[in-house]
């Protein structure tokens, strides 16, 4: 079945008593992510859903399998956030289906706002950082409180691995030898770490901001590992944004220092402190670089920025800074000297 017909999910509903047989139903396809089917079905009876089935091959240009058993890794990732997260913060799961390989969760009301497009507009708001650090710090600690239930559950990394370690470091070494000594070191501690539950795809673009609050999405690579690759991930796209939204490098730098401070102030003190910020930035790195060089690059930077990028990445990957506020600034003084290499200081600037 192929959910975004619309023939063939009013006959699954129905035959599988899912809803009335003469409820009115209308379809609506949400598009933006590579990995899922998404359709948000419209009830007249109220309480609107959101049905997502996984593809075995992703909607990239380059060719990337997953198996799709992993939407079931997203509805159990789902039940237990919705205990460890603030709350509202995750939305609630209605049902899955292991032979479709689909779930249903209640869908968030509108009127809604993706974070992502907000940020690629400039709508840079502090609070909602705060509350972006104050997240995944909850997450993080609450799940260290309750390892000895969590850590077999979430034990197994086949997705993290096939969505995560695979197409973004070991592929991007390929790609880019200059960087392989790092990105290969960097896999190996990846793989060895055991410390939280590691949501693997905490970025803006499964963030929807609904009445100032920020709700978080797409949960299909959580598992049990390194609360770093959690930062360095999204830090990325912070630092990504930092030299594309033009006339907002100062304001996206500052919001990394101030996500890396609201994160520090929800986890308190945990056992795995110590070296920590070193291994964020580290993953930051390796991210950074890999969305500009390996399979799922950000699409809304050009190719020249995506050059820029790179040749920044690979130069700090020389001599990582040992804190993510040393990261920052090189990041953004090194993009300037790039800019001014090239020729394109002029009003552009590090933008």
């Amino acid at each position: 079945m192929d959910i975004e017909q619309p023939e063939s999910l009013i006959e699954y509903l129905h035959s599988s008593h899912r809803v009335a047989p003469d409820e009115v139903l209308s379809f609506e396809v949400l598009h933006g992510g590579v990995s899922n089917r998404t359709v948000l079905v419209k009830r007249e009876t109220g309480g609107d859903w959101v049905i997502k089935q996984a593809l075995a091959k992703l909607r990239v240009a380059t060719d990337w399998f997953s198996s799709p058993e992993r939407v079931h890794r997203e509805a159990l990732g789902m039940k237990w956030l919705n205990e460890l997260a603030p709350p509202g913060a995750i939305t609630r799961l209605l049902f899955e289906d292991h032979d479709e390989h689909l779930l249903c969760m209640e869908a968030v009301p509108r009127p809604h706002t993706n974070w992502k497009s907000m940020l690629i507009a400039g709508d840079l708001h502090s609070e909602h950082i705060w509350q972006f650090g104050q997240l995944l710090g909850t997450i993080h600690r609450r799940s260290t409180e309750r390892a000895h239930e969590l850590k077999n559950i979430f034990d197994d990394r086949t997705y993290f691995e096939s969505l995560r370690l695979e197409p973004y470091y070991a592929f991007t070494a390929q790609q880019v030898p200059a960087a392989a000594p790092f990105l290969e070191q960097l896999l190996a501690e990846t793989r060895t770490r055991r410390e939280c539950l590691v949501h693997g795809d905490y970025s803006p673009k499964n963030v929807l901001v609904h009445q100032a609050r920020l709700i978080l999405l797409d949960h299909e690579v959580i598992h049990w590992g390194d609360p770093a690759f959690d930062l360095g991930f999204s830090l990325t796209h912070l630092l990504s944004k930092a030299h594309h939204v033009v006339g907002h490098h100062r304001q996206f730098a500052q919001a990394c220092i101030d996500y890396w401070q609201s994160y520090r102030s929800a986890l308190q003190q945990v056992g795995w402190m110590d070296g920590l910020e070193e291994r964020a930035v580290r993953h930051t790195l390796g991210c950074l670089l890999a969305r500009v060089a390996g399979r799922s690059p950000l699409e809304y930077l050009s190719p020249q920025e995506r050059n820029w990028q790179q040749a920044v990445v690979v130069e700090l990957m020389n001599t990582p800074p040992a804190t993510i506020e040393a990261l920052v600034d090189l990041f953004l003084i090194h993009t300037y000297l790039v800019l001014c290499q090239i020729g394109k200081r002029g009003s552009a600037g590090v933008r």
